[in-house]
């Protein structure tokens, strides 16, 4: 067998496949530009020309609306279409409630399912209904937005786009929930710390009472022991403390030759103050030596009445005493007394 035959043969079936594959590509490209031009195009321009507009054009409510017509129940499916197209000229797609031109196209398939008008325009403005409900959530007008949505479920229940658009309206409630909460929780926090302030400036304020109230009774204690001891000193400076024996006048004593010791210099004690402040009064018995010079030395307390109030007074007293010595045969000699010293107020 002859190969170089064959080869040409298969070379020549290529090149005739060529022009076939060529001419089939462009038949069919014929047939979608017919198509196109034949069914499709003239399909949209009705829907256009009925709804005043491209569907796919995204819109927003007109807040000059009219009114929602009266009594929508009664009206005929030509009246209900012309409504919607109205509606969709002014962009009113889901926006008033009542009055949008999905609510209408909703009512037209109620009188009559499976309308290609409305079903054709329901489903086209779908993807932009969701948008709006979308935009609704995003500025938290929930009511509205859960209607739309509400709306678009009777469009096109099973559409997947209602699930994500519920996941979002709920999310954003959450959201909104846990904000008001948490402002409630600051709002209650700021009000906590202003009661406890107002509570502590109270409580400042009559701690601060208390002690000015403290500080005036102690001033007038002060002022008080102040009186007390100034009229002690005055008191002290008048009042015979005790009966101490006084000095003796010329002469006095025994013989020229013998005689006991005379007192030439006395002196009152010094009344206690605290003794003073509480009206104390008593006595004081004490022993002493007095020295061959006249000098006294040696004080003891014998006795005291009341016990250890009078006697540091009393020493003190009689430790400044000072006597002419007793004498024997004209010697002076040292000898040993005992007086009672006595604390009166008068």
């Amino acid at each position: 067998m002859d190969t170089r035959n064959s080869h040409q043969a298969r070379r020549y079936a290529r090149g005739a496949i060529r022009p076939v594959a060529i001419a089939i590509v462009a038949v069919i490209a014929l047939f979608a530009a017919g198509a196109w031009f034949l069914i499709i195009k003239p399909h949209e321009d009705l829907l256009l020309s009925e709804s005043g507009g491209h569907p796919s054009t995204p819109v927003t409510a007109n807040p000059t609306a009219a009114p929602p017509p009266v009594n929508v129940g009664a009206m005929s499916l030509n009246q209900l279409l012309s409504e919607a197209r109205k509606a969709m000229n002014e962009q009113r797609m889901l926006t008033p409630a009542g009055n949008n031109a999905f609510e209408f196209y909703l009512k037209v398939l109620e009188k009559q399912p499976g309308n290609q008008v409305a079903v054709d325009a329901l489903r086209e403005t779908f993807p932009f209904g969701a948008n709006s409900a979308e935009q609704a959530i995003n500025q938290r007008d929930f009511n509205e937005a859960q209607r739309q949505i509400d709306l678009l479920t009777k469009a096109d229940p099973a559409n997947y786009t209602l699930t994500i658009l519920r996941s979002k309206l709920d999310a954003q409630r959450k959201l909104q929930d846990r904000e008001q909460q948490a402002a409630s929780d600051k709002e209650r926090q700021a009000q906590l710390a202003a009661q406890k302030a107002a509570n502590d400036k109270v409580e400042a304020d009559r701690l601060a009472a208390e002690q000015q109230k403290a500080a005036l009774a102690e001033q007038q204690r002060q002022a008080q022991a102040r009186a007390a001891a100034e009229a002690a000193r005055q008191q002290q400076q008048s009042t015979a403390a005790a009966a101490v024996p006084q000095p003796a006048a010329a002469g006095e004593g025994g013989g020229s030759g013998t005689h006991g010791p005379v007192l030439i210099k006395g002196g009152q004690p010094r009344y206690p103050t605290a003794a003073m402040r509480s009206a104390q009064e008593g006595w004081v018995e004490v022993s002493f030596t007095i020295s061959a010079e006249g000098n006294v030395g040696n004080v003891k307390v014998v006795d005291s009445q009341p016990r250890h109030v009078f006697d540091r007074a009393a020493m003190d007293a009689v430790t400044r005493w000072k006597y002419e010595p007793a004498t024997q045969g004209g010697t002076p000699v040292a000898t040993e007394r005992q007086q009672r010293i006595e604390f009166k107020l008068n």
